[in-house]
């Protein structure tokens, strides 16, 4: 489904990410991992297309991303959904809005057909009857789904998730982790997501993988990611757990 070969990105001279070659398959659910300044979110950012890389190439299935302009790679995003690190919601609109954003913005679907999409998808994720409510008024728990509801709307083939449990007490992180695998599963969908907290990780992923200081060091299934002996790997376990 996606595929970075040789992509390092550089930021005023200084290397953001050096040399990263991963393929993230079709229906799984990948795990990025790293601390605070690792690359992890600038690796997120390039296969969104929102920056390109310095150098090498990101294929989305049979595109190759890196040279779009603008305007073609809003046709690739179309095929992928997004839920922001804080919800990312507009303030200004409903949630019944919200979600309808991207459907009003690349369809022609009328009115009553956005509208139970939007009913559909917020009952999909266990938020029926709120589409007259304003993001003030939701819990953080309840904004992450909304924003997840928006993601799935347009039926993407692919769905980011950029610290999706960031901010959330433990009993809504791992509801949200359910969510996470829940819509996985029922949709079929891609999934990566890019988090610092480990428990979730290996709840919710097939495979994690671990960037460090801008280099990707390892990716393995969550069984044999435990194992890997590399210090750097073992510190990262011990530091989630104190």
């Amino acid at each position: 489904m996606i595929k970075l070969i040789n992509v390092s990105k550089y930021f005023n001279r200084k290397a953001a990410l050096k040399q990263i070659n991963l393929e993230i398959y079709d229906g799984e659910t990948l795990a990025i991992i790293g601390g605070s300044g690792s690359g992890k979110s600038t690796l997120l950012r390039l296969m969104i297309g929102l920056i390109q890389p310095t150098e090498g190439e990101i294929w989305i299935g049979d595109d190759e991303i890196s040279k779009m302009n603008e305007k073609e790679l809003t046709k690739v995003r179309l095929r992928m959904g997004m839920v922001f690190q804080y919800s990312a919601l507009f303030d200004s609109m409903t949630v019944g809005d919200n979600v309808a954003f991207g459907l009003v913005e690349h369809t022609n679907y009328s009115k009553d057909k956005i509208n139970a999409i939007v009913k559909e998808k917020l009952k999909q994720v266990g938020l029926e009857g709120v589409e007259h409510l304003m993001p003030n008024e939701l819990s953080g728990g309840m904004k992450k789904r909304v924003s997840l509801a928006r993601a799935i709307a347009i039926e993407p083939e692919i769905i980011f998730y950029d610290e999706p449990s960031s901010g959330l007490d433990p009993i809504t992180t791992t509801k949200i982790d359910e969510l996470i695998i829940s819509t996985q599963k029922t949709l079929g969908v891609t999934s990566i997501v890019v988090t610092h907290d480990m428990a979730s990780a290996c709840r919710i992923s097939n495979r994690i993988a671990m960037v460090y200081q801008g280099e990707l060091i390892a990716v393995d299934t969550v069984e044999r990611f435990r194992q890997i002996p590399d210090l750097r790997v073992q510190e990262f376990f011990k530091t989630l757990k104190t």
